[in-house]
Protein backbone atom coordinates (compact mmCIF):
# COMPACT_ATOMS: atom_id res chain seq x y z
CA UNK A 1 0.00 0.00 0.00
CA UNK A 2 2.79 2.58 0.62
CA UNK A 3 3.83 2.27 -3.04
CA UNK A 4 0.24 2.84 -4.19
CA UNK A 5 -0.12 5.77 -1.80
CA UNK A 6 3.07 7.30 -3.18
CA UNK A 7 2.09 6.72 -6.83
CA UNK A 8 -1.28 8.43 -6.29
CA UNK A 9 0.27 11.19 -4.18
CA UNK A 10 -2.10 10.53 -1.28
CA UNK A 11 -1.45 11.96 2.15
CA UNK A 12 -3.31 9.04 3.70
CA UNK A 13 -5.03 5.89 2.51
CA UNK A 14 -8.85 6.24 2.29
CA UNK A 15 -10.89 4.13 4.68
CA UNK A 16 -12.61 0.99 3.32
CA UNK A 17 -16.04 2.65 3.58
CA UNK A 18 -14.83 5.60 1.48
CA UNK A 19 -13.48 3.27 -1.18
CA UNK A 20 -16.74 1.31 -1.17
CA UNK A 21 -18.82 4.47 -1.69
CA UNK A 22 -16.53 5.60 -4.52
CA UNK A 23 -16.87 2.19 -6.13
CA UNK A 24 -20.67 2.52 -6.00
CA UNK A 25 -20.67 6.00 -7.52
CA UNK A 26 -18.75 5.03 -10.65
CA UNK A 27 -21.09 3.81 -13.40
CA UNK A 28 -20.48 0.63 -15.33
CA UNK A 29 -19.71 2.76 -18.41
CA UNK A 30 -16.74 4.33 -16.61
CA UNK A 31 -15.22 0.95 -15.82
CA UNK A 32 -15.82 -0.13 -19.42
CA UNK A 33 -13.92 2.91 -20.70
CA UNK A 34 -11.05 2.21 -18.30
CA UNK A 35 -10.93 -1.38 -19.58
CA UNK A 36 -10.76 -0.11 -23.17
CA UNK A 37 -7.93 2.27 -22.26
CA UNK A 38 -5.96 -0.53 -20.59
CA UNK A 39 -6.08 -2.52 -23.84
CA UNK A 40 -4.40 0.33 -25.74
CA UNK A 41 -1.37 0.03 -23.43
CA UNK A 42 -0.65 -3.50 -24.67
CA UNK A 43 0.76 -4.66 -28.07
CA UNK A 44 -2.28 -6.63 -29.26
CA UNK A 45 -2.24 -8.44 -32.60
CA UNK A 46 -5.92 -8.54 -33.63
CA UNK A 47 -6.27 -12.32 -33.21
CA UNK A 48 -8.93 -12.67 -30.51
CA UNK A 49 -10.57 -15.69 -28.94
CA UNK A 50 -14.04 -15.84 -27.44
CA UNK A 51 -15.01 -18.21 -24.64
CA UNK A 52 -17.31 -18.34 -21.61
CA UNK A 53 -16.76 -19.41 -18.03
CA UNK A 54 -18.82 -19.52 -14.84
CA UNK A 55 -18.22 -17.51 -11.67
CA UNK A 56 -19.96 -18.62 -8.48
CA UNK A 57 -22.26 -15.97 -7.03
CA UNK A 58 -23.44 -17.89 -3.97
CA UNK A 59 -20.07 -17.68 -2.21
CA UNK A 60 -20.78 -14.25 -0.73
CA UNK A 61 -23.78 -15.35 1.32
CA UNK A 62 -25.73 -18.60 1.14
CA UNK A 63 -28.43 -17.02 3.33
CA UNK A 64 -28.78 -14.08 0.93
CA UNK A 65 -29.13 -16.24 -2.17
CA UNK A 66 -31.78 -18.40 -0.50
CA UNK A 67 -33.69 -15.41 0.92
CA UNK A 68 -33.81 -13.64 -2.44
CA UNK A 69 -34.56 -16.91 -4.26
CA UNK A 70 -31.61 -16.66 -6.61
CA UNK A 71 -31.97 -19.78 -8.73
CA UNK A 72 -28.98 -18.95 -10.93
CA UNK A 73 -25.97 -19.82 -8.79
CA UNK A 74 -23.38 -18.72 -11.36
CA UNK A 75 -22.73 -15.74 -13.57
CA UNK A 76 -21.86 -16.56 -17.15
CA UNK A 77 -18.85 -14.46 -18.15
CA UNK A 78 -17.78 -14.37 -21.80
CA UNK A 79 -14.32 -12.95 -22.43
CA UNK A 80 -12.85 -11.60 -25.64
CA UNK A 81 -9.09 -12.19 -25.30
CA UNK A 82 -6.17 -11.11 -27.43
CA UNK A 83 -4.03 -14.19 -28.03
CA UNK A 84 -0.69 -12.37 -28.23
CA UNK A 85 -0.56 -10.72 -24.81
CA UNK A 86 -3.60 -12.32 -23.13
CA UNK A 87 -5.27 -8.93 -22.74
CA UNK A 88 -9.00 -8.95 -22.02
CA UNK A 89 -10.47 -6.73 -24.72
CA UNK A 90 -14.10 -6.98 -23.64
CA UNK A 91 -16.50 -9.08 -21.60
CA UNK A 92 -20.18 -9.92 -21.36
CA UNK A 93 -21.82 -10.90 -18.08
CA UNK A 94 -25.26 -12.45 -17.73
CA UNK A 95 -27.35 -14.10 -15.02
CA UNK A 96 -29.52 -15.89 -17.59
CA UNK A 97 -28.72 -19.01 -19.54
CA UNK A 98 -28.10 -17.24 -22.83
CA UNK A 99 -26.56 -19.42 -25.51
CA UNK A 100 -23.07 -18.49 -26.71
CA UNK A 101 -24.43 -17.67 -30.17
CA UNK A 102 -26.67 -14.97 -28.64
CA UNK A 103 -23.79 -13.30 -26.81
CA UNK A 104 -21.12 -13.21 -29.51
CA UNK A 105 -22.78 -10.65 -31.86
CA UNK A 106 -22.70 -7.78 -29.34
CA UNK A 107 -19.01 -8.44 -28.55
CA UNK A 108 -18.15 -8.52 -32.26
CA UNK A 109 -19.95 -5.24 -33.00
CA UNK A 110 -18.30 -3.45 -30.08
CA UNK A 111 -14.76 -4.51 -30.99
CA UNK A 112 -14.39 -4.34 -34.75
CA UNK A 113 -11.34 -2.05 -34.35
CA UNK A 114 -9.55 -4.55 -32.11
CA UNK A 115 -10.43 -7.82 -33.87
CA UNK A 116 -9.05 -9.03 -37.18
CA UNK A 117 -9.50 -12.78 -36.63
CA UNK A 118 -12.14 -14.27 -34.32
CA UNK A 119 -11.47 -17.71 -32.82
CA UNK A 120 -14.31 -19.74 -31.33
CA UNK A 121 -15.17 -23.33 -30.44
CA UNK A 122 -18.26 -25.27 -31.55
CA UNK A 123 -20.45 -23.35 -29.10
CA UNK A 124 -20.23 -20.39 -31.50
CA UNK A 125 -21.04 -22.44 -34.59
CA UNK A 126 -23.67 -20.21 -36.15
CA UNK A 127 -23.80 -18.93 -39.71
CA UNK A 128 -25.23 -15.61 -38.50
CA UNK A 129 -22.13 -15.05 -36.35
CA UNK A 130 -19.86 -15.85 -39.29
CA UNK A 131 -21.82 -13.54 -41.60
CA UNK A 132 -21.80 -10.70 -39.06
CA UNK A 133 -18.06 -11.05 -38.49
CA UNK A 134 -17.34 -10.88 -42.22
CA UNK A 135 -19.59 -7.84 -42.59
CA UNK A 136 -17.56 -6.11 -39.89
CA UNK A 137 -14.26 -7.04 -41.57
CA UNK A 138 -13.40 -9.82 -39.10
CA UNK A 139 -12.29 -13.28 -40.27
CA UNK A 140 -14.19 -15.98 -38.32
CA UNK A 141 -12.22 -19.14 -37.46
CA UNK A 142 -14.93 -21.13 -35.70
CA UNK A 143 -15.23 -24.90 -35.52
CA UNK A 144 -18.32 -26.55 -36.96
CA UNK A 145 -20.42 -29.04 -35.06
CA UNK A 146 -19.84 -32.27 -36.94
CA UNK A 147 -23.29 -33.40 -38.05
CA UNK A 148 -22.08 -34.64 -41.44
CA UNK A 149 -18.87 -35.55 -43.31
CA UNK A 150 -18.98 -32.07 -44.86
CA UNK A 151 -18.66 -30.45 -41.42
CA UNK A 152 -15.70 -32.70 -40.64
CA UNK A 153 -14.09 -31.66 -43.91
CA UNK A 154 -14.57 -27.98 -43.09
CA UNK A 155 -12.98 -28.47 -39.68
CA UNK A 156 -10.00 -30.28 -41.18
CA UNK A 157 -9.39 -27.22 -43.39
CA UNK A 158 -9.19 -24.80 -40.45
CA UNK A 159 -5.78 -23.23 -39.95
CA UNK A 160 -4.60 -25.36 -37.02
CA UNK A 161 -1.85 -22.92 -36.04
CA UNK A 162 -4.24 -19.98 -35.76
CA UNK A 163 -7.09 -21.95 -34.20
CA UNK A 164 -4.69 -23.41 -31.62
CA UNK A 165 -4.25 -19.92 -30.18
CA UNK A 166 -7.82 -20.15 -28.84
CA UNK A 167 -6.38 -22.00 -25.83
CA UNK A 168 -5.20 -18.61 -24.55
CA UNK A 169 -8.80 -17.96 -23.50
CA UNK A 170 -8.65 -20.90 -21.12
CA UNK A 171 -5.31 -19.66 -19.82
CA UNK A 172 -6.77 -16.24 -19.01
CA UNK A 173 -9.90 -17.72 -17.40
CA UNK A 174 -7.75 -19.97 -15.24
CA UNK A 175 -5.39 -17.15 -14.26
CA UNK A 176 -8.20 -14.82 -13.18
CA UNK A 177 -9.84 -17.51 -11.06
CA UNK A 178 -6.57 -18.54 -9.44
CA UNK A 179 -5.42 -14.99 -8.73
CA UNK A 180 -8.69 -13.21 -7.90
CA UNK A 181 -11.05 -16.06 -7.07
CA UNK A 182 -13.62 -18.14 -8.97
CA UNK A 183 -16.48 -16.28 -7.29
CA UNK A 184 -17.86 -12.79 -6.78
CA UNK A 185 -18.01 -11.30 -3.30
CA UNK A 186 -20.66 -8.62 -3.90
CA UNK A 187 -24.25 -9.39 -3.01
CA UNK A 188 -26.11 -7.17 -5.47
CA UNK A 189 -26.11 -8.22 -9.12
CA UNK A 190 -24.98 -4.82 -10.46
CA UNK A 191 -22.04 -4.81 -8.05
CA UNK A 192 -21.16 -8.34 -9.17
CA UNK A 193 -21.00 -7.14 -12.78
CA UNK A 194 -18.72 -4.25 -11.79
CA UNK A 195 -16.55 -6.53 -9.70
CA UNK A 196 -15.87 -8.72 -12.74
CA UNK A 197 -15.05 -5.73 -14.96
CA UNK A 198 -12.64 -4.41 -12.32
CA UNK A 199 -11.03 -7.86 -12.16
CA UNK A 200 -10.47 -7.82 -15.93
CA UNK A 201 -9.10 -4.27 -15.75
CA UNK A 202 -6.71 -5.31 -12.98
CA UNK A 203 -5.58 -8.28 -15.10
CA UNK A 204 -4.72 -5.96 -18.01
CA UNK A 205 -2.86 -3.49 -15.81
CA UNK A 206 -0.93 -6.39 -14.32
CA UNK A 207 0.06 -7.45 -17.86
CA UNK A 208 1.21 -3.90 -18.62
CA UNK A 209 3.38 -3.78 -15.51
Amino acid sequence: MPRIQSALDLEEIPSPSTLCKAFNRLDMAVWQVLLNISVTLLPTNGVVGIDASGFDRSHASQHYTKRTKLTIQQLKVTLLVDTRVNAIIDLHVTMTRKHDSQIAPSLIKRNTDEAVILLGDMGYDDQKIRALAREEGVRPVIKHREFSPLHKAWNSRLDAEIYGQRSQNETVNSRIKRKYGAFVRSRRWWKQFRELVVGCLTHNIDKVL
